[in-house]
């Protein structure tokens, strides 16, 4: 059987999606079906975690009764944008993400690696895990076509109490999901060159 040959960096364009012309958007409009939201699952679900334990759970709000229980939680300079947007996204974490590791690594007995371990150390597990699938996400969801308000301006337990009140999920940040007018934010940012923030070793 023939090697399989390397696979080919994606073109300029899809990085300039993904990457380097993307931005954090204030404003947020359109509308995202449900369908979408669908795919965009089923496209981050991929990304890889610990022992592919996928700590993160998803509630994407859309209604005007979740918009509403949301709402309070929200700092007063998000809120606005937040209630506008179509959908907001909590990327929330299952404190109790071993339960399903029989399920998600079947070949041995995964779940007992976790299981008895403290709660510092599940959050631990969690909030690395359940972040990297927040970014999963939001990459997916600008591969899809999506504009993306990444934030952590609000109250997590007033979130939590909202809408996870009796169950093992915590928040960790939210992102409003939609459409934006590329033409209403700021110049972007700089970011550190190479030799400021890593090295060859």
């Amino acid at each position: 059987m023939a090697p399989t040959p390397p696979a080919q960096p994606l073109p300029g364009p899809s990085l300039d999606r993904l990457f380097r012309t993307a931005r954090t958007h204030n404003e947020i409009l359109g509308e995202v079906s449900d369908a979408q939201l669908h795919a965009l699952y089923d496209l981050l679900k991929w990304g890889p975690t610990t022992a592919n334990s996928c700590p993160a759970r998803f509630v994407f709000v859309k209604s005007a009764e979740a918009k509403a229980r949301l709402s309070p939680a929200m700092d007063e300079g998000n809120r606005a944008k937040t209630l506008a947007a179509p959908v907001t996204v909590i990327v929330a974490y299952d404190m109790a993400f071993y339960e399903k590791m029989p399920y998600l690594f079947p070949h041995t007995d995964a779940r007992s690696w976790f299981d008895g371990k403290s709660q510092e150390d599940l959050r631990t597990i969690c909030l690395r895990n359940g972040s990297l699938q927040g970014a999963y996400l939001i990459l997916a969801a600008r591969a899809l076509g999506l504009d993306c308000g990444p934030m952590s301006g609000f109250n997590n337990a007033m979130v939590d109490e909202a809408f996870f009140a009796g169950t093992s999920w915590k928040s960790n940040f939210l992102v409003n999901l939609g459409h934006a007018d590329p033409a209403k934010i700021f110049p972007r940012s700089p970011r550190l060159a190479f030799d400021e923030v890593a090295h060859i070793a």
